[in-house]
């Protein structure tokens, strides 16, 4: 029985992690962090890493970015692995997941949906297939709440694309400005926000007299939830180092 620390418990994504995690039977939470300590799940709420009393296999933060550095020094003192769901972060603090995962496991990405990072992984292979005669275009959709835009995973998918292109290639986040022809060195990005979408994202190849669409819906958070619960068992049986979904879809059994 994987023990397991949740940071940001009172949060919404917290609590998808305990409706995840309670339909289990191979692991628990068996305490939780956040500035609101009352709790009806089951177990104890403390309002910062160093108040925490139980003993523990792993934690997953899905929290605030700027509680990153004391959980970091708490995992790094315990010797926890840690899932690091927050998004968010910026340089800085991604240099320190990255020096903490020199001493333990550090599992940490953008998104944890094992569907969306499948995507990923699909768009990197199709890339590699169709470079140079296909364009490619990144649309993503988001309820009407969410500030940033385009959102973290459509940039992780754009990454990944530009990664396996044979020329270099920028990024076009709009074009009612834009008059010229598509460059072929272009990934265009688009966002779109409405609604209670959860989250879509959709990558096309378009060829001559062909397209080829990859697309991923999430339809709950439950999905980015079951991901950062499959992350902190993967992570509390491997080495230090810095894992990601990649990591885990390749190792799956």
């Amino acid at each position: 029985m994987t023990k397991i620390i949740l940071s940001g418990a009172a949060g919404k994504m917290g609590k998808a992690i305990c409706a995840v995690v309670a339909e289990r039977t191979d692991c628990e939470i068996v305490a939780g962090i956040d500035r609101v300590t009352d709790t009806t799940e089951g177990f104890q709420i403390f309002e910062k890493p160093s108040d925490i009393t139980v003993d523990a296999d792993v934690i997953i933060d899905f929290s605030h970015p700027s509680a990153l550095q004391p959980l970091l020094a708490y995992a790094k003192d315990k010797q926890l692995p840690a899932v690091i769901a927050t998004t968010g972060l910026s340089e800085e603090q991604v240099r320190l997941v990255t020096e903490a995962s020199e001493v333990i496991p550090v599992f940490y990405s953008g998104n944890m949906s094992l569907g969306i990072n499948l995507l990923i992984a699909l768009a990197r292979k199709a890339t590699a297939v169709l470079d140079g005669s296909f364009d490619i275009e990144i649309i993503e959709k988001h309820h009407n709440q969410k500030i940033d835009a385009p959102s973290g995973t459509a940039l992780m998918i754009a990454d990944a694309i530009r990664s396996q292109r044979s020329i270099p290639s920028t990024y076009e986040f709009d074009r009612h400005s834009v008059r010229r022809k598509r460059e072929r060195s272009e990934i265009g990005i688009h966002s779109v926000r409405g609604g209670t979408i959860v989250g879509e994202h959709e990558v096309i190849f378009a060829g001559h007299n062909e397209v080829l669409s990859l697309t991923h819906k999430a339809e709950a958070k439950g999905v980015f939830a079951g991901g950062a619960v499959n992350a902190a068992l993967y992570i509390s049986k491997v080495k230090p180092g810095l894992y990601d979904m990649n990591d885990l879809i390749t190792n799956a059994d």
